[in-house]
């Protein structure tokens, strides 16, 4: 987490909203807002585990930073799984900063998400995060 803070206090722009949008841009969270999993575990375990690609090559690392444009879609073993079949099912469409093809189990970053677009299960206030961190 303080590698976080730290990279989002160098940047420009409200250090918070920063932190929340390099949290909301991890791989492992882009593949649960596609809804590819139905959990943060279940995403994470699905990229480490190999069945994601991001621009037809294989990342197997959940905190990688996944940029706009960039392409991330389930490989052909994973698109076999019955958690990803089921996620597909169950989920809602995802936010409107992606982009999902869900006959072909794909989906795309097309811009940074801003702060009031990002679906949070609980109010967070990342200024107190900030505060503790500084």
């Amino acid at each position: 987490m303080r590698v976080y803070y730290d990279r989002a206090s160098r940047r420009t722009g409200v250090t918070g909203e920063e932190l929340i949008r390099q949290l909301e841009t991890r791989l492992d969270a882009i593949v649960l807002r596609l809804g590819f999993a139905l959990t943060q575990r279940q995403a994470r375990q699905l990229v480490s585990h190999g069945h994601v690609l991001v621009d037809g090559k294989r990342i197997d690392v959940p905190s990688a930073q996944v940029k706009p444009g960039q392409t991330v879609e389930v490989g052909p073993k994973g698109r076999n799984l019955v958690s990803v079949r089921e996620a597909l099912e169950i989920t809602l469409d995802p936010p409107a900063y992606l982009y999902r093809n869900k006959d072909e189990v794909k989906g795309t970053l097309s811009r940074l998400p801003e702060r009031d677009e990002i679906p949070l299960p609980v109010p967070i206030e990342e200024r107190l995060i900030i505060e503790y961190y500084s």
